[in-house]
């Protein structure tokens, strides 16, 4: 075949592939894209468990409604069992209690635009490589890159197994694990050393499914062992991914096949144990490596990592796609902006590189809090202390949570307050849970910095004025931001929200009164505006948390009395009271 020239070419049909694909395409029709990838869709691939921002990713693609007629289960959130005790727990995305029967396929608007999908990968990933394939992209699967050309820090093309050379102005490195393209570069990883881990996992017929919410919903199951967890994700009505994470120095040492391992682990947990009573694994019992890892550099002159070959953080928080394709969406938006000109093309690569390394950075430290909180890792003490230690946690509940928040909570999403998958609030009640497991006692519960005062002033010593870029349609928009050191007060989002409130009045009290109508002119949606309100209070807790604002207590004046959000994280047993209750509701509005 003959020699060719595009304008992006990328290495890997996955979704971080195919989502940079469709949005260059959706956004530039006339930017020439070739995807690269060597084997034949459609293919198994694990990975199946998703959150809601990647929802939003794919409503912006424009192929939400074709997963959607996929009918795979929606995923309200997750039951897991985690921390000292044998107690579940359930982290739901939005409350159960409120959730509505309707038909689907639905559309995204409503209380489905704050859930997610539980996906077979083998659909899921060819309906976006179809969909970026109708988008305009040329597809060419079952061909290998054979080897990557370049000069100095820049690639010149890729040499592929038919024997023809690829050219492109923009090369893409979506090859997940494989990393062919940061390889040849010579891009090196941080690996933290006690987060390696083996997966283990088949796919089984006919599984029960541990709740049903509604018209398919449901929760995956994170079930805790002595040596590992496993994971119990429904994909469909007959098929259910299960899968076991334990640390590859605990399999070495039991002698065991990773088959044995893996079926000791489901019939060491008499629940999981109990919805495989009936089913039937398909086979073949499937592992590989799980090492977190964080690249040390995403771009060079012509040339970016996305999705999975940047970094992976340990599954237990279900971030892997999220990450993948919100990287792919920023990825595209980067690469338009560079076709465009109108902004200085290393800026646009170090601000890629910088923002979704400290996302990848946020869910690895997150995880090792996780680990080395985990009492039930009671053959694994030795292993949780070691990620402790490596971590450099400083194991009090308030130094934990410092020094979580070291990270930077408005690095994570410019204008928005989050820290791994969570937001603050969540972030919050998962350390109150979670705490027990490092002293060996109850921590101290975790009070927010804005409940302690009652008036807050705007902290920006020492700060300079510049700026940050935020993906939006296709562009990457510069937005005013403070910068301290290595903190960043973006001037957008609910951070802008606060600061207007904070530039009107200190007292806590007015503040409030402010943002109860400030939020009505927002576009909020489906016009909640008590959640709105949070999301507003939640920034100003990040400021005060990173040293944007000073708190001081006034006795004469009111203090906050605010109530914990509803429905974010609660008992499994609340949370099955709460279901019984809409169901009870539901049923009674149908007769």
């Amino acid at each position: 075949m003959p020699d060719s020239h595009v304008d992006v070419a990328i290495i890997g049909g996955g979704p971080a592939g195919t989502t940079v694909a469709s949005l260059l395409r959706k956004y530039d029709p006339s930017c020439s894209v070739l995807i690269i990838e060597k084997e034949k869709f459609p293919r198994d691939h694990v990975g199946e468990s998703q959150l809601p921002g990647v929802s939003n990713v794919l409503n912006e693609m424009g192929c939400w409604d074709k997963v959607e007629r996929a009918g795979f289960p929606v995923k309200i959130g997750a039951s897991i069992t985690w921390g000292r005790d044998a107690e579940s727990w359930d982290f739901d995305f939005f409350p159960v209690e409120e959730f509505k029967d309707e038909a689907r396929p639905a559309k995204y608007e409503g209380q489905r635009a704050s859930t997610a999908f539980q996906v077979d990968r083998a659909i899921y990933d060819e309906i976006l490589l179809r969909h970026a394939e109708e988008m305009g992209t040329t597809v060419r699967e079952e061909t290998k890159v054979d080897q990557v050309l370049k000069e100095g820090d820049r690639v010149t093309g890729l040499k592929l197994d038919t024997g023809e050379t690829i050219t492109a102005d923009v090369y893409v490195d979506g090859s997940g694990a494989v990393g062919l393209l940061r390889r040849a570069m010579g891009v090196t990883s941080w690996e933290p050393k006690e987060l390696r881990n083996i997966a283990i996992w088949d796919y089984w017929r006919n599984a029960e499914w541990a709740v049903e919410i509604g018209v398919g919903a449901t929760r995956v199951q994170v079930r805790s062992l002595p040596y590992g967890w496993l994971w119990f994700i429904p994909l469909g009505p007959d098929r259910t991914s299960i899968g076991l994470i334990t640390p590859v120095d605990h399999y070495k040492k039991t002698g065991k096949s990773p088959e044995e391992l893996y079926l000791q682990a489901i019939a060491d947990h008499e629940q999981i144990a109990g919805l495989t009573a009936n089913a039937e694994p398909e086979g073949p019992v499937q592992s590989c490596k799980d090492w977190s890892h964080l690249s040390d550099r995403l771009a060079g002159e012509n040339w970016f990592l996305v999705g999975e070959c940047c970094g992976f953080a340990d599954p237990i928080l279900a971030a892997g796609m999220n990450l993948a394709q919100q990287s792919a969406r920023d990825l595209a938006c980067t690469i338009l902006e560079t076709r465009r000109k109108l902004l200085h093309p290393k800026w646009l690569r170090e601000r890629y590189s910088t923002q979704t390394r400290n996302n990848i950075r946020q869910h690895i430290r997150f995880a090792q809090y996780w680990y080395a909180s985990n009492g039930r890792f009671t053959d694994l003490q030795d292993h949780c202390s070691k990620i402790a230690k490596e971590a450099g946690l400083a194991l009090s509940p308030q130094e934990a949570w410092r020094w979580l928040a070291q990270g930077g909570f408005a690095n994570q999403t410019p204008g928005y307050a989050t820290l791994g998958s969570f937001d603050i609030q969540t972030a919050h009640q998962v350390m109150e849970i979670f705490d027990v497991g490092l002293e060996g006692e109850a921590g101290a519960e975790h009070a927010f910095e804005i409940d302690k005062y009652n008036l807050f002033r705007l902290n920006l010593e020492g700060a300079e004025r510049t700026m940050v870029g935020v993906p939006e349609r296709g562009r990457i928009k510069v937005v005013d931001c403070y910068r301290r050191g290595d903190a960043i007060l973006p001037l957008n989002g609910w951070f802008k929200v606060a600061i207007e409130a904070l530039e009107r009045t200190p007292a806590l009290h007015q503040i409030v009164e402010y943002l109860k109508v400030r939020v009505r002119t927002l576009a909020v949606p489906g016009n909640r505006w008590n959640w709105a309100i949070d999301k507003a209070m939640q920034a100003l807790e990040s400021m005060a948390l990173e040293g944007w604002v000073v708190g001081e207590l006034d006795t004469k004046l009111p203090r906050l009395n605010r109530k914990k959000a509803r429905g974010v994280i609660r008992t499994t047993a609340d949370g099955m009271e709460a279901l019984e209750q809409r169901d009870a509701k539901a049923g009674a509005g149908r007769g």
